[in-house]
């Protein structure tokens, strides 16, 4: 599975993720916060739709996303370890994950180069390596 990140569209300021396939994605975000790391999820994007998962100007340049297909279980995924837990979620720390009942999956980072808004779009594409691709990219 593909992340795709456009930087052309509507003004808006905050992180969105579309989802270009036609499946139930579940989406989980990491960020650094005052207080140190943390993760939140699950949202949940239909097919064909967007989602906004932070609302206003983009306080930290890089964010990092881990998603499932809730209907096929393929995931976009990366080389960053983050905690997520099965259901909602909202995690201080990406250390201990397991030690502290959570789970550990691997998030993929976008610089957002300090813009006030990014997108990802995640698709059935093939990336390099046969994964499906997302890309990210500014939005004005």
């Amino acid at each position: 599975m593909a992340f795709l990140g456009f930087g052309a569209g509507e003004a808006r300021a905050d992180f969105r993720v579309c989802n270009a396939t036609q499946n139930l994605v579940g989406v989980g975000i990491g960020y650094r916060a005052k207080a140190g790391w943390v993760t939140e999820g699950w949202w949940h994007v239909e097919g064909s739709s967007c989602k906004t998962l932070i609302e206003g100007p983009l306080a930290s340049r890089f964010y990092y996303l881990y998603a499932e297909d809730a209907e096929r279980g393929g995931r976009w995924d990366g080389p960053i370890t983050m905690c997520v837990a099965e259901k909602e979620f909202k995690i201080a720390g990406v250390t201990d994950c397991v030690a502290r009942g959570f789970q550990r999956a691997g998030f993929q980072e976008y610089d957002t180069g300090e813009q006030a808004s990014w997108m990802v779009q995640l698709t059935d594409q093939p990336a390099t390596g046969g994964d499906a691709a997302a890309t990210g990219t500014p939005t004005p």
